[in-house]
């Protein structure tokens, strides 16, 4: 587990701030997905997510902050001001406990009984609600994206509204131009293509002659 003193440090590092960088982290084929709010999930498919969860209380956690990125960081802000990178490992151990929770009923995602004083969820099931589990949790995605419960707790899991909104807009934004480059690529490579074949015919189709 990689420790860092702040987030701006580690963004410096690793140059944070080249956002929509596509196609680098994610799942090639998107999940079906209900509509109202899921489009930061499914523009997260294509790309990677940098996401800040912190902790509001003890073992009790929010999403502070998160974007569009070229892979997929997520950022443990504790109590005490500390900050740390979650590991790959930890992350995946996360949400297969999460995971096995959804199955048998005790998760705060799905069970609408479940809440804390404080609002927050426990550290698996905030991952799993934000951009980077629907990325890294694509697997169990059928298992909440059609539960309203989940829909409720995914929206309650940002730190405040205004926080939810950004989230949901930056990915929306940067699936829109995302979907508008591969549409230019698109037209270039096939007028690229009609040329050539056009260049090709029109050398056999001139004077040349055979046999005479």
């Amino acid at each position: 587990m990689k420790h860092i003193k702040k987030v701006k440090d580690y963004s410096i590092v690793c140059g944070m701030g080249a956002v929509l960088v596509f196609g680098l982290v994610g799942c090639e084929a998107p999940m079906e997905q209900p509509s109202g709010g899921n489009g930061a999930l499914q523009a997260s498919q294509k790309q990677g997510a940098f996401v800040i969860i912190e902790e509001v209380a003890p073992k009790q956690y929010k999403i502070a902050d998160e974007y569009p990125a070229s892979k997929t960081t997520v950022i443990l802000r504790k109590s005490d001001g500390t900050e740390k990178i979650l590991s790959k490992a930890e992350l995946d151990a996360l949400i297969k406990e999460e995971s096995a929770k959804i199955d048998n009923g005790t998760s705060q995602l799905t069970d609408s009984s479940m809440t804390s004083g404080s609002g927050g969820m426990g550290l698996g099931a905030t991952i799993l609600a934000s951009v980077a589990g629907g990325m890294l949790g694509s697997y169990i995605g059928s298992k909440l994206f059609n539960n309203q419960n989940f829909q409720n707790k995914r929206k309650a899991s940002y730190k405040n509204p205004s926080t939810y909104s950004r989230s949901k807009n930056s990915f929306n934004k940067a699936r829109a131009n995302s979907s508008s480059k591969r549409g230019n690529f698109m037209k270039k490579r096939g007028a690229t293509a009609s040329k050539r074949r056009g260049g090709f015919f029109g050398r056999s189709g001139g004077s040349r002659r055979f046999g005479g």
